[in-house]
């Protein structure tokens, strides 16, 4: 198996950056306008990119300011693969730590992703840092 992973460090509180990556107004402000669903453990995050529908996501755990785990459960391409955040405090900033597990070759799909992730860990930052991300949707995406 194959995982996407990121580290980076955000210029805000683990408080400000758990509060992004949990809550459907932090999502909606960094990843996709378009999210909706329930954010709690064993809810579900549905997650749209323009007309497209894009991944479920099924909250398993979740650790207040410090750690996020989903897992996928569609579409296909994504379906069991599971996603996680997990953010402790370095040099006065917050680190996070971010993984897409679940991978089963490093193809063209898996590149694309892995790219795209980038661009929306970069969003989270500056959502964090500026109150103004990038996300799918919002003013500053670029195409």
């Amino acid at each position: 198996m194959y995982s996407i992973k990121h580290l980076f460090h955000i210029n805000a509180s683990k408080e400000k950056v758990f509060e992004a990556i949990s809550t459907i107004n932090g999502l909606s402000n960094w990843w996709t306008t378009k999210t909706s669903g329930d954010p709690a453990i064993g809810g579900t995050l549905i997650f749209h990119f323009g007309e497209h529908e894009g991944p479920h996501m099924k909250v398993i755990e979740m650790v207040p300011n410090e750690k996020l785990l989903w897992e996928c459960t569609s579409p296909d391409g994504w379906k069991g693969h599971t996603f996680t955040f997990a953010l402790d405090e370095n040099d006065g900033k917050t680190r996070v730590r971010f993984s897409q597990d679940g991978w089963t070759e490093q193809g063209d799909f898996y590149a694309s992703c892995s790219f795209s992730w980038a661009r929306y860990m970069e969003s989270l930052r500056q959502l964090c840092q500026t109150s103004k991300g990038e996300g799918f949707g919002t003013e500053g995406y670029r195409k």
